[in-house]
């Protein structure tokens, strides 16, 4: 059973007249009559009694008539739908970053794409680098902002990788520093406010304590982003952080002195499968943020843009 004959039953049943319906669909008037034939036989019965001059619906064609009208919504539903899904006037996006990105870029991203799509739903799941990745090879996120390994240990197979952004990372506290520059064994008498376990920031900072020789001390440990920034401004202790979320944070900003002492944020997406139209528009408006970012000048210092792509 097709679409086509089912349009050109409709017709009939609804003009009662075969060179009627055939002008309404705009086909010669033997397709239709062969058409609504070929219907019948499928069905095993006749679905209009034709005599002269009048048309009428059998008991099958009475049964069949409201189906019919169903199943063509549908198919115009379906056709509708999918049109306003690649014309980005609707779908959706599921996105992955870690607490930090959710904290300073991916909001002025959402922003300019909201604008662009405002029919495309956005769903957002925050966590650490290595979930995301796990998630995003299974199929659950469409893209994901992620921080590459310090290790040089690659992600996940099966997924496309961009670079994106080199990012220092950078001291706060909740007051000035006389000193222009830290050094990370300064830290080895400073008691930290750290965050949980999960954190890319975390173990990066406990990475480059222990390439110098010691264990930090925590002041106080465990928390989230909106909790360490909390802790700092209350004056429990400094803490290292990305260095766009610094500069929006209000606390005083101390720069380390060692440039290794930062990360590279990537853009990860599965590579077996290619992106929907609202993801790659989702892709391509990060790039003209960052591209933009770059060209004004409003990227924090410490922040290079590593693709032009």
């Amino acid at each position: 059973m097709q679409l086509q004959q089912l349009r050109y039953f409709a017709a009939v049943a609804e003009t009662r007249h075969f060179t009627r319906a055939a002008d309404r669909e705009r086909v010669a008037q033997p397709s239709l009559s062969q058409q609504i034939r070929s219907l019948e036989r499928e069905l095993g019965a006749e679905l209009f009694h034709r005599t002269r001059g009048n048309i009428a619906l059998t008991d099958a064609g009475e049964a069949l008539l409201p189906l019919a009208r169903r199943i063509l919504a549908d198919a115009e539903s379906a056709r509708h739908a999918v049109q306003e899904t690649v014309q980005l006037r609707r779908g959706r996006v599921r996105l992955g970053a870690p607490p930090s990105l959710c904290t300073s870029l991916v909001p002025d991203v959402l922003r300019a794409y909201r604008r662009r799509h405002p029919g495309v739903e956005l769903l957002v799941r925050e966590d650490g680098s290595r979930d995301l990745v796990r998630v995003l090879a299974a199929g659950e996120l469409d893209l994901a902002l992620i921080i590459t390994p310090q290790s040089g240990e690659a992600p996940a197979p099966g997924l496309a990788v961009t670079e994106l952004l080199h990012e220092d990372l950078v001291l706060v506290s909740a007051r000035p520093t006389r000193r222009g520059r830290a050094e990370v064994a300064d830290l080895r008498e400073r008691p930290l406010v750290m965050f949980r376990e999960g954190y890319d920031v975390r173990e990066a900072t406990l990475a480059a304590c222990r390439a110098a020789g010691f264990e930090p001390r925590f002041a106080v440990e465990g928390g989230e982003m909106d909790a360490v920034l909390g802790f700092v401004r209350a004056g429990l202790g400094p803490a290292v952080l990305p260095g766009m979320v610094a500069a929006r944070s209000g606390l005083a900003v101390t720069p380390f002195a060692d440039p290794a002492l930062g990360r590279t944020i990537a853009v990860a997406h599965g590579a077996e499968l290619p992106l929907s139209r609202a993801a790659a528009a989702l892709r391509e408006v990060l790039l003209e943020e960052l591209r933009d970012a770059e060209r004004t000048g409003s990227l924090p210092p410490g922040t290079r843009l590593l693709t032009g792509r």
